[in-house]
């Protein structure tokens, strides 16, 4: 395995965990919606949060796609074929998700806004609870042949660990946006962000739990990478309990920093699992490998080359996004 090559699976792996920590939190507003908004009004200032930076965070998905398919095409061909039902699924969720936005201001009646805020909640739930399996199911093993094929069955992608894991993610996110609303609003809408998250915490320190035992025995990940596995497992624990501290507290940055830290560490654990592997397969010797399934040296040169330009300016332009729009959001200031 060359120095690009894993460097690049690494860079893939970081991708996916700033996907996950912004587009989450948006995620996360999305279900609040059916949890927090008490009237119309309530529901624009929570829509109001996200609105200047829900399409730039999805970016990075955009992004860690493209990266995947130029760098590990074998890798690319094998995912997004064995699982293309889940991933049509998750478009599909992302499209009624994205819509919803813009289909919601221009409609007159509340009937039809109440319809696209259902929608905005169906597409937010979606496509991390999808994720959350898809993921899962990566790192338990699929049928996967010689050639690289995945051929599986419904249990394969539907399972106690994938659905598990499904809730897991989708949890996290609704934590991560409750959190948010706490930094972005005042009044009602951050108190009864603040009570919910007090309930919600408990809960995920219950399904971390499971997670882990299933990360256990469904999984090679402690006898492979025992020390770096326990390690990320431990801190990804005291990150939520951070989180928890943070919402009892009354401390918003804390609880937001923790949140988004417990996703990126939810991200490297499972990538951390996956190395030296792209793929696990059920019948180990058909896994496929780093080394095997990336470009050429010489695309990964060129590759390296482009994100050194091109990554700073994005990170340049999203911070500078965030600070521009970085005031409070009430709800009287929402104009019908």
């Amino acid at each position: 395995m060359s120095s690009l090559q894993l460097l690049w699976f690494f860079l893939i792996g970081l991708l996916f965990a700033v996907f996950f920590l912004l587009e989450g939190f948006d995620y996360g507003v999305g279900m609040s919606l059916r949890f927090l908004a008490k009237d119309e009004q309530e529901c624009d200032s929570l829509i109001q949060t996200i609105g200047p930076h829900w399409d730039g965070n999805e970016v990075w998905l955009i992004t860690a796609g493209g990266a995947m398919f130029a760098s590990f095409p074998y890798w690319y061909a094998s995912l997004f074929s064995g699982f293309y039902i889940l991933l049509f699924l998750i478009l599909f969720g992302l499209i009624i998700r994205g819509v919803s936005f813009e289909f919601r201001t221009h409609v007159d009646t509340r009937k039809g806004r109440k319809l696209w805020e259902v929608t905005l909640f169906t597409g937010s739930l979606m496509a991390p609870f999808l994720f959350g399996m898809m993921f899962t199911d990566m790192v338990k093993g699929m049928p996967i042949d010689a050639q690289g094929n995945l051929s599986a069955s419904v249990g394969d992608y539907i399972n106690l660990f994938s659905i598990v894991g499904g809730v897991a993610v989708a949890l996290l996110c609704l934590l991560h946006g409750l959190n948010y609303i706490r930094l972005s609003t005042l009044g009602a809408l951050r108190q009864r962000a603040q009570k919910l998250a007090k309930l919600l915490y408990p809960v995920l320190f219950v399904g971390l739990v499971v997670y882990a035992a299933l990360l256990l025995f469904q999984t090679d990940f402690f006898t492979a990478r025992p020390v770096s596995s326990w390690t990320l497992l431990i801190l990804i624990v005291l990150a939520s309990v951070v989180a928890t501290y943070g919402a009892y507290a009354d401390k918003e940055w804390l609880s937001f920093i923790a949140s988004g830290g417990t996703l990126i560490l939810l991200v490297a654990l499972l990538f951390n699992g996956l190395f030296p592997r792209v793929m696990v397969a059920t019948n180990p010797a058909h896994s496929i490998l780093i080394k095997n399934a990336s470009s050429s040296e010489y695309t990964l040169k060129i590759m390296t080359i482009v994100a050194c330009i091109l990554v700073p300016i994005v990170i340049v332009y999203t911070v500078w996004s965030y600070f521009v729009f970085n005031k409070r959001v009430t709800t009287k200031k929402v104009v019908e």
